[in-house]
């Protein structure tokens, strides 16, 4: 992960023991960012998944989902 993408990633998630056991999370929010990827493994759409999660805004979602998919493609590429 390139120090952009770390930064991008700071940007979206945060993670503290004191919070939901350390589990990453939406940063602002309660929100796990496995929410987001069980939502998709469910086959719900982004709409629902922000409409269930209102403190989770469109552009953390998409940022999540931008660098998960440009990780995963670094690995199989590589």
């Amino acid at each position: 992960m390139t120090a952009e993408q770390q930064a991008q990633l700071a940007a979206v998630v945060w993670i503290d023991p004191d919070r939901m056991s350390g589990e990453p999370c939406f940063k602002g929010t309660r929100v796990p960012v496995q929410a987001l990827i069980d939502h998709i493994e469910g086959n719900s759409t982004l709409e629902d998944f922000l409409r269930g999660f209102p403190s989770v805004s469109r552009e953390q979602a998409i940022g999540f989902i931008k660098l998960a998919k440009d990780n995963l493609l670094a690995c199989v590429s590589s």
